[in-house]
């Protein structure tokens, strides 16, 4: 599996809560990173997703751009309250993705997803 291939099976499977998926998509060892101030791992990060894509009325991704193995992806998270922006910075190796980075705008989400940190 191909980086565009892998990173659209990744959006795809955490926008449709399928946490399985998204395990499966993780490498074991992926390095993760986040903007939200607290420990993050793979396990925290799916759960952190389906919570989003749960909550949301909907989640799209508004750009992918893919180059060699890494990729951006934007989405924009649409909640009862409002609009949340995510960025996301991709690595796959072997088809499988190993680094994650995530940059959310941490205002907005406080504000439209209430709860959603306090876990």
């Amino acid at each position: 599996m191909g980086t565009a291939e892998a990173v659209a099976f990744y959006a795809q499977s955490w926008i449709a809560t399928d946490d399985r998926a998204v395990r499966r998509i993780i490498a074991p060892d992926a390095e993760i990173e986040w903007n939200l101030g607290l420990p993050v791992d793979d396990e925290e990060l799916v759960q952190t997703l389906h919570r989003i894509a749960a909550f949301a009325d909907q989640v799209s991704v508004v750009s992918r751009t893919c180059a060699g193995e890494r990729a951006a992806l934007v989405y924009d998270c649409v909640a009862p309250f409002g609009t949340v922006r995510l960025a996301e910075f991709l690595v796959v190796a072997q088809g499988r993705v190993s680094e994650i980075r995530q940059v959310y705008d941490v205002v907005a989400l406080r504000r439209h997803f209430p709860g959603l940190l306090e876990t």
